[in-house]
Order: C-alpha cells, then structure tokens, then sequence
C-alpha cells in the first residue's frame, strides 16, 4: 500500500471552496469549511492501492490580544481538527501598522504559511515518510518544493487537489510536469462540509 500524506493549506483551500460553491459576499463565513479528516479520507478512496497516512494542516492565527474573538473561534477549530486525528501548524497572523484604525485599508496577512508547508512536502519526502503527496493548495509558492520531490530517484508522487463548479476551476500547475489533480465536486463537498460556527462556540 502507497502512504498518503494530504498536505492543506486551510484558509487557501477554504477560500477556494467558497469561491466555487458559496456567494462570499452574502453567505454565512462557515459556507465554506470543511472537516479536513473527511477530506483525507476522501481522497484516499479513489485509490484502493493508497491509505492515509496523514493529514496536515497549516494556517495563520489572529492575535489573541488584537483579534480576540477571531482567536478563540480559531483555537477551536484547530482543536476539533487535531482531535479528528490531524496535524495542525499555525502561524500568527501578520498586522499592518496602525491597524485597525490606521492601516490604510489594509488587512492581516498569513505570514510563512506556505514556506512551512512546502518545506514539510519536501523535507517529509526525502525523509522517506509518504510515497504519495496530495497539496490541497493553489499557492504557487508551493511549486520549486514539488518540483524537488518529483526530482527524486525513488518516485515519489505529488498531487494536488482543487473545487470545481461550472466555470470555477481553481488548482495547482507546474507547465514542466503534469500534475494529478483531484477534482472535488459541490458533491464531495457536502461530503465534508462543516458548518460549525467556532466563533460561537463555548
């Protein structure tokens, strides 16, 4: 059996999900979530010959002290992914000076997210720990990291994952390799939707 490491970038992927499926100006901001261990488990079906050895998560953190509401709500979600079995790697969010009153009508950023997630892709292959990779992601940055893993003598496989809905088609590409993409319908979607609201939970 080939282990499967399901590498997502949480607010990467959840943003791509409402932009498929979801108005993101109207609809409620849990449209869009997803449990992520339903997500690996789904996508290791589609391969008999594959079992989900991991499932890593990687978002940025609102400050506790700045963003005090939206730090608990994502605290929460962090822990009922790590208590659904996933690995979870958080970063805080980064802040403009002045904010929020003075920023210029700039907003947090998710600062060293992608970087900690494509050395995780590479370091993890060369450490011999999946044989298959799947980047739930449409990060660009994550690219010369695949490209090294799919480098190596040994034959390690990376992936991506992507929503689509009608027009909306929103993956990974590198024009030097040909890429697997897993395409995950509005009805795979439904299959791991979480409509949880963290923020107001206690």
């Amino acid at each position: 059996m080939s282990r499967m490491i399901v590498f997502v970038d949480a607010q990467n992927f959840y943003r791509s999900a409402r932009r498929a499926f979801f108005d993101d100006g109207l609809d409620p901001y849990r449209f869009g979530q997803f449990h992520p261990s339903a997500l690996g488990e789904l996508l290791a079906a589609r391969d008999a010959g594959r079992t989900l050895a991991e499932v890593r998560l990687y978002t940025g953190r609102p400050d506790a002290y700045l963003q005090p509401a939206a730090h608990r709500a994502n605290v929460l979600q962090c822990q009922a992914w790590e208590q659904a079995g996933c690995s979870v790697f958080t970063r805080q969010l980064r802040y403009p000076y002045g904010w929020p009153d003075n920023a210029g009508g700039q907003r947090p950023q998710e600062k060293g997210i992608d970087v900690r997630m494509a050395l995780d892709i590479a370091l993890l292959a060369y450490k011999g720990h999946y044989d298959v990779g799947v980047a739930c992601s449409a990060d660009t940055d994550l690219i010369p990291a695949i490209e090294e893993v799919l480098a190596d003598e040994r034959g390690i496989q990376v992936e991506v994952a992507g929503w689509r809905a009608g027009r909306f088609r929103q993956r990974l590409s590198i024009k030097s390799q040909n890429l697997w993409c897993h395409w995950l319908s509005r009805e795979d979607y439904e299959r791991v939707r979480d409509d949880t609201d963290y923020a107001a939970s206690h």
